[in-house]
Order: structure tokens, then C-alpha cells, then sequence
């Protein structure tokens, strides 16, 4: 977009009030100098909405504008531009009336799409009208060309052709396993479903044989989806396909298999980790998706508490001793670890992880995949990692008795180390320890700091609203709030809680963005425990495994419990009140 253009559209933003005076005289510099993308800085921090900036374009320009968001089109109206074209290009076709087609673009200044476009509606002999439309309209529409059902049925479609065009390969009898594995239309099955699953922030994908056929499952935000229902006669090739990408046995249907591959999608390579398992009579397969390209977040975005960050912060400044990170399967453990060593990370420090699997790879840290099939265990490795002279030792589990002594061990000996633990909270992580016949002076001596951690489900931004509460949790969020020192209470909840005024909570209405489900990426839920003088004499002496005794300990340092940190997250908007209480209760 031009100069002189993008001046006028922040110029009308500034009339219409939505920047202020030092906003306008900021972006028109900007703009003039061209430093930056103006109008995508504006969307992208969200000082202006998108739909907005695209309006004013469309005045500033003179042309129509048009809102996609919201709508339906047809196979017939896509097809009039191939989708390869329409994201090159940034172009989509939206509806068609006889021989006039509209077409909604986002720069009308792109001579090369209006080129390509030109040479499109001459060659079918229709007329393009143009509107503009923001990139939100774009990628909405962009979304509905990959319709997953649409794809796989397309490519399902082909099986009924001749075995020479299917690249069966035909010299193998057809119950082998390897028979359909250079199928072409089951490979980019196989690649559609993995493709949607990345574009939709899965974290997991099952395919699972049942009565029906063959069953396809997303999980997100920690919620497992049903997205497709495959004929019953494609599991079997299904799943050798994914063992040839995962380099696993394909005759081998009786045993679990572990495996992993990459592929290039979006630009950008992804890891999948596959598990099969044997079934009565077939295998289930999921795949666990590690999207390299997101990147390691940093602490301060995985939404802990002001405190606990600080608390948190401070015990990694010092030089050895053992942080534990607790909580089940699938509660962040392994991505709060990542982000500590990203904030741990530097030249000067010799760190070293032990991981089963290793998920992230991470520049200028050393990392040890676990192979327990060749002897390569968590305590064979850790004896070795001692040797090689570290300063901070990341160990995926402790899962023995062998593996927390040397844990301890090494935390007794100058090193810092990472590691998780599976226990319901942070207290627990000490009497856990005990049953691993840790004798509880070494665990007070080396034991710095605890996290107990769970994930809610962050309420969706874009069709977020506010909500009252029912009187019943009304009365039970403010008995939980109570149990917390004023100090640790956000100001505004304080003193809604003090003057007795109805709390206000927030939920989502459902929207695209969010697949109407009103939730969109999870945020964590925590409770921080720090090893203190009086804490440590407490563990030191055996009175551990008195629960009360140390449960109240825990309020003289003003701990917040997972309960209480998941109400205070929905009173700030960060998720719903029956997500928090949910999350609690596991």
C-alpha cells in the first residue's frame, strides 16, 4: 500500500477517534519514514480492530468493503480461483451472480493479483467486482478451502480408480500390511489430517478403528474433538502409512510401537511422535504434535501470578539445589521446564537434559534422549551426565528410587537440577519423596522449590462477554477468595470482596475464531512452594508427613493454592468460573 495511502487511513482513524493525539503524530512519522507496517502494527497490538482498519482502507481507496467472517461458500464459488492461487495472491472469490463474480483482496495495489486475475475472468468469461476485506475475512475464507472432510473425501474418492494410477503395490497379497503404503490417495489422507490438526493447534491426533469405520480425533485445548468418520475398508493402510513415516515395523501388529517424523507444513517443519497400541483385531494410533516453529514461551506468558514469578525467578539465581515441577499428564509440566531453560540458557553454563522423548531441540544446550531398549535409562544416563562436568541438569522424571538419589545427589553437590514428579499438589512432592526412601534432612538440604501446576482453558478474546454469577457460586468463590491474604489479592478483587459487591465473570459466546466452543489456548493454574528456613527444619525433623502441620506453614508464607489461583484467573478474565472450579478439582 502507498505511502500517501496509509498516511490518509491513519488519518481517518485519528478523526473517528480511535488513536489519540500522540498515537497519530507516532504512526504518521512512522508511516512517512516507512519503518514499519502501520496498519498491521495497529491489528496486531490490538490499538485498532481489524475489521476497523479495513473499513477506512476500503473509504480511503474507494472501493467496497465486505466482511467474510461470518459466511458460508460453496464448493462452485471457491473453485472459481484454486486456493494456491488465492493465498499467493491474497485474493478469494465469495459470491457469484450470472457472469459477475465479487472477489475480496487485501491490497488492491498488488498489480501482480490483478494481473493473474485479469487473465482468470478472461479465460472463463466472467466479470470480477472487487471489495476489500481484512486478512481476518482472508484467512477465514483461506480455512474453508482446506475443509478437512472435504479434502479426505476428495482423496478417499480416488481409491475406486485402477491399482496402476493408486500405486498399489500389486505383487503383495492384499492382507500385507505394506500393500497400500505407496497408496497416493492415502498418503495425502494421511497428510490432510496432519496438515488440519497443525492449523488447528492440536496438540494430539487419535485415529482409532470402530464399529463405524475409522475415527479421527483432535485434541484441543486439552478437549478431544471428533473430526472425521472414515469407511471401515482404509484403517489398515491408514496406519501403515504412518508406521513407514515413523520408520517403525510393519509387521508387527501385536506389540506398541514408538516412533517420529517431521514434515514441511505452512512453510515451516513440525515433529510428530507416534504410539501405536494393538487393538482387538487392529491398531490405534496417536500422534503427538510438537510444533517447533511456536517456539519455547517464556515464563511471564504462561500465565502465572506476579508472585509466583517472582518466587520462581528468584530460585533460579541460585547456583544448585532441585526445583520439581508436579501434576498429571498433560498439565504443561514439560513446557514451564522448557521455559526455565530458556531463561537459564547462556554461554556460561554447561546444561545438560535427559528426556523421554526429547519434545523441543534447544540451541546451545546438550540433549540426551532416553532409550531404555539399549540400557539407556534415566539413572544410567544421569550417572553418566554427573561425569560431564554440569551446571544444570534437566531430568524429564523422576520415576525411582535410584533416579531421586542421584537427583538429590547432584543438587547436594553444586549442580542445579530440573525435573518433574507425579503427585495431585506441591505438598505432596515431600512425602513423595520420603516413599522413595530420600531420607527427609537430605530432601530439606536440597530441595528449593516446588510447582504444582494444571491448564484451564482460556476464554476465547474474540467473543468474549461479561457474566453474572449464580448466588450458589457466588457464595462458594467468595469462601475461597477468603482463605487468601489481602496482600496476594489483585486490588479490584480485594475490594469487591471487602464492599460485598457481585463479582463480575466473563465466558464465551462461540465464534469462528474458537470454533464456537468459546475457548482458544489454556493457561496455567499454580501453586508455588518454597523450600524456606522453617520449612526445611519442618521436613528436616520428620514432621513431613504431618499434612496439617505443613499445610500451615504453607498459609504463614501466603501460598496460593491451585483452587485459589484458578478463581482469581476467571475473575480476571482469563477463563470461565466452571473451567477454574473443573481444573481444581482434578
Amino acid at each position: 500500500m502507498r505511502t500517501e495511502d496509509t498516511i490518509s487511513v491513519v488519518q481517518l482513524l485519528y478523526t473517528h477517534g480511535f488513536l489519540n493525539d500522540q498515537q497519530w503524530t507516532t504512526l504518521k512519522t512512522t508511516a512517512a519514514q516507512n519503518q514499519t507496517d502501520v496498519l498491521k502494527y495497529l491489528t496486531a497490538n490490538k490499538i485498532v480492530p481489524a475489521e476497523t482498519v479495513a473499513k477506512a482502507k476500503a473509504q480511503v481507496l474507494g472501493f467496497p468493503y465486505a466482511d467474510l467472517r461470518e459466511k458460508e461458500f460453496p464448493a462452485d464459488i471457491l473453485n472459481i480461483i484454486t486456493r494456491s492461487v488465492a493465498e499467493n495472491y491474497q485474493v478469494v472469490p465469495w459470491a457469484r451472480q450470472g457472469n459477475d463474480v465479487s472477489i475480496g483482496l487485501i491490497d488492491p495495489h498488488n498489480y501482480a493479483a490483478i494481473e493473474a486475475l485479469d487473465f482468470i475472468a478472461h479465460s472463463y468469461k466472467i466479470r470480477f467486482i472487487y471489495y476489500l476485506i481484512s486478512e481476518d475475512s482472508l484467512l477465514f475464507v483461506l480455512k474453508q478451502y482446506d475443509n478437512v472432510k472435504t479434502e479426505v473425501a476428495h482423496a478417499l474418492e480416488q481409491q475406486s480408480e485402477s491399482d496402476e494410477e493408486m500405486l498399489v503395490d500389486t505383487e503383495k497379497p492384499e492382507n500385507d500390511p505394506t500393500r497400500n503404503t505407496k497408496n497416493a490417495p492415502i498418503s495425502k489422507t494421511v497428510s490432510v489430517i496432519l496438515r488440519h490438526a497443525v492449523e488447528g493447534a492440536a496438540s494430539d491426533v487419535h485415529i482409532e478403528p470402530d464399529e463405524q469405520g475409522t475415527r479421527v480425533r483432535y485434541r484441543l485445548d486439552g478437549v478431544l474433538h471428533t473430526s472425521l468418520q472414515l469407511p471401515k475398508g482404509v484403517h489398515n493402510a491408514l496406519v501403515a502409512r504412518i508406521k513407514v513415516l515413523s520408520n517403525l515395523k510393519l509387521d508387527e501388529t501385536r506389540l506398541p510401537q514408538d516412533g517420529r517424523f517431521r514434515m514441511h507444513i505452512d512453510d515451516h517443519d513440525v515433529d510428530f511422535r507416534v504410539s501405536t497400541m494393538p487393538l482387538v483385531g487392529k491398531e490405534k494410533v496417536v500422534i503427538r504434535i510438537l510444533d517447533t516453529e511456536s517456539g519455547i514461551q517464556k515464563l511471564e506468558d504462561l500465565g502465572y501470578a506476579d508472585h509466583n514469578l517472582e518466587i520462581i525467578h528468584r530460585n533460579l539465581k541460585r547456583p544448585h539445589g532441585m526445583i520439581l515441577i508436579t501434576g498429571p499428564t498433560g498439565s504443561g509440566k514439560s513446557t514451564t521446564l522448557y521455559s526455565m531453560l530458556k531463561v537459564l540458557n547462556s554461554e556460561k553454563q554447561n546444561i545438560i537434559t535427559l528426556e523421554d522423548p526429547v519434545e523441543y531441540n534447544m540451541s546451545g544446550i546438550a540433549q540426551t534422549q532416553i532409550r531404555p531398549e539399549i540400557g539407556l535409562t534415566f539413572v544410567r544416563g544421569l550417572r553418566a551426565v554427573l561425569r560431564q562436568d554440569p551446571d544444570i541438569i534437566m531430568v524429564g522424571e523422576i520415576r525411582d528410587n535410584e533416579t531421586a538419589e542421584l537427583g538429590i545427589h547432584a543438587a547436594l553437590t553444586g549442580h542445579m537440577l530440573l525435573s518433574t514428579l507425579h503427585t495431585n499438589n506441591a505438598i505432596g512432592a515431600i512425602p513423595r519423596l520420603i516413599d522413595m526412601e530420600i531420607e527427609p534432612f537430605l530432601i530439606a538440604s536440597s530441595l528449593n522449590l516446588v510447582i504444582a501446576q494444571r491448564l484451564a482453558r482460556r476464554i476465547c478474546t474474540e467473543c468474549r462477554k461479561p457474566i453474572s454469577l449464580s448466588s450458589t457460586v457466588e457464595q462458594e468463590v467468595r469462601q475461597i477468595l477468603a482463605e487468601i491474604p489481602k496482600t496476594y489479592l489483585p486490588t479490584d478483587i480485594a475490594a469487591g470482596l471487602t464492599n460485598n459487591q457481585p463479582f463480575t465473570v466473563y465466558q464465551g459466546a462461540g465464534c469462528p475464531h474458537c470454533e464456537d466452543s468459546g475457548y482458544k489456548g489454556r493457561v496455567a493454574v499454580a501453586e508455588v512452594i518454597e523450600v524456606t528456613e522453617n520449612l526445611g527444619e519442618i521436613i528436616g525433623s520428620g514432621k513431613a508427613s504431618n499434612m496439617s502441620v505443613m499445610a500451615q506453614e504453607m498459609l504463614s508464607q501466603g501460598m496460593i493454592s491451585l483452587k485459589q489461583d484458578a478463581i482469581i484467573k476467571a475473575l480476571r478474565g482469563y477463563t470461565t468460573v466452571e473451567e477454574a472450579l473443573s481444573v481444581a478439582r482434578e
